[in-house]
């Protein structure tokens, strides 16, 4: 075994003997080199952990529905300031509360339409209210309406979330607040009426055929049901794992393909689709995204203040782009100006360092505890940067 796969062991070994997650799979990439490990097994008992294990991405889902996006954009279809309501009018004429604590009937009008950007950007008005427990009547009521992002995709179809939003107020003016995964979730329903489509054939022909994302996709064929892995939660009363769900799910397509959280893949279909944003749009001789997307995507696009109210998830040293986190300043963990990508609540992180060529990936499946980083994922982070710098000196 190489020195950078015993490494990766080495560092994160140690969670799953001490039963923080049954196993995981962790890739490095730069300058063209690959290193995975799978440690563990794919469930408590169950078959050993393979480097084609696919995973639910939970949040890495935003990044692709960003990258569409911007296609559609490129396309002429629809731009990123143009305001959504031809395609999504169930959004359209929206009250917005006077403030966040207002009761549900005191509004005032939407200044303006919500737009494209507003959703990738998520600061179309709704959204993760970090509270706990709920206080404000707009947290109750997307609570009551089952709207109110969790852990779990939205069960119903796509007109019926839509629907549900429809009878809220917004919380802040369009393009005012970060308000956490509900626009993404609004994003991909409305690519999806642009083109004329659904969201995951969209993104099969413009996007996973091109890459050869071959195991990436909002369901698991059959045949493949073996190689998703078993997803846990941890019982804070007893400190054991507990199933949180099983593959059965996700045998069949779902009624709602979540642009925010949707998403299955395995390492390397997820580094073929980081590399191409890598490469400024380019696979291979096929251009999928021209540079002044991939720019567009990749560049901080929050207010001092909206960053300042998104502390808790980007942690002082993140901004927010198109679909993805954009690092402003190094940071403790080692990421350089520039770095971009995300975490997912099912125990996924990813991103890319262009200063470095550096492509981080760590699937796992255990659910986060809160959005903070958890020790696993800063675990691989630092090995990652460790490994990088060594191999750069």
């Amino acid at each position: 075994m190489a020195d950078v796969e015993q490494e990766l062991q080495a560092a994160l070994a140690g969670q799953i003997t001490a039963g923080e997650m049954p196993g995981l799979v962790a890739l490095i990439h730069q300058d063209g080199d690959t290193h995975a490990t799978a440690i563990g097994r794919r469930s408590l008992g169950g078959a050993p952990m393979t480097r084609d294990t696919i995973f639910r991405i939970a949040s890495l889902t935003k990044l692709v529905t960003a990258s569409l996006a911007m296609m559609l954009v490129e396309d002429g279809l629809i731009a990123l300031d143009d305001p959504i309501d031809p395609w999504i009018p169930e959004l359209a004429g929206r009250r917005v509360l006077r403030s966040i604590d207002s009761a549900l009937d005191d509004t005032v009008p939407a200044v303006r339409p919500i737009s494209l950007r507003d959703l990738l950007t998520q600061r179309f008005g709704l959204g993760a209210i970090m509270v706990w427990p709920s206080r404000y009547p707009i947290q109750h009521a997307m609570e009551e309406a089952g709207v109110a992002p969790g852990p779990d995709v939205f069960g119903g179809s796509a007109q019926e979330y839509l629907d549900r939003l429809a009878r809220l107020p917004l919380a802040h003016q369009p393009g005012d607040g970060w308000l956490y995964d509900t626009g993404m979730h609004v994003a991909g329903i409305l690519l999806a009426r642009v083109a004329g489509s659904d969201l995951g054939t969209l993104m099969q022909e413009r996007l996973f055929q091109p890459l050869g994302m071959v195991d990436t996709g909002f369901h698991v064929p059959i045949g493949n049901l073996d190689r998703l892995a078993t997803f846990y939660r941890k019982d804070f009363d007893t400190g054991s794992l507990v199933i949180h769900d099983d593959a059965g799910r996700f045998a069949a397509r779902p009624d709602f393909e979540s642009g925010s959280a949707g998403l299955v893949s395995t390492v390397d279909d997820y580094l073929r689709f980081l590399q191409m944003l890598l490469a400024d749009g380019l696979h291979e001789d096929q251009r999928l995204l021209s540079r002044a997307s991939v720019a567009e995507m990749t560049r901080d696009q929050l207010t001092q203040q909206q960053r300042d109210g998104a502390h808790l998830f980007l942690e002082g040293d993140w901004g927010w782009g198109l679909g993805m986190a954009v690092a402003l300043r190094q940071g403790a963990l080692g990421h350089r100006p520039g770095s971009f990508g995300w975490n997912g609540g099912y125990g996924t992180t990813a991103y890319v360092d262009p200063s470095r060529r550096l492509v981080g990936i760590l699937f796992t499946q255990r659910m986060m505890d809160s959005p903070e980083m958890p020790p696993h994922f800063r675990d691989f982070w630092e090995s990652a940067y460790r490994l990088s710098d060594g191999r750069s000196r």
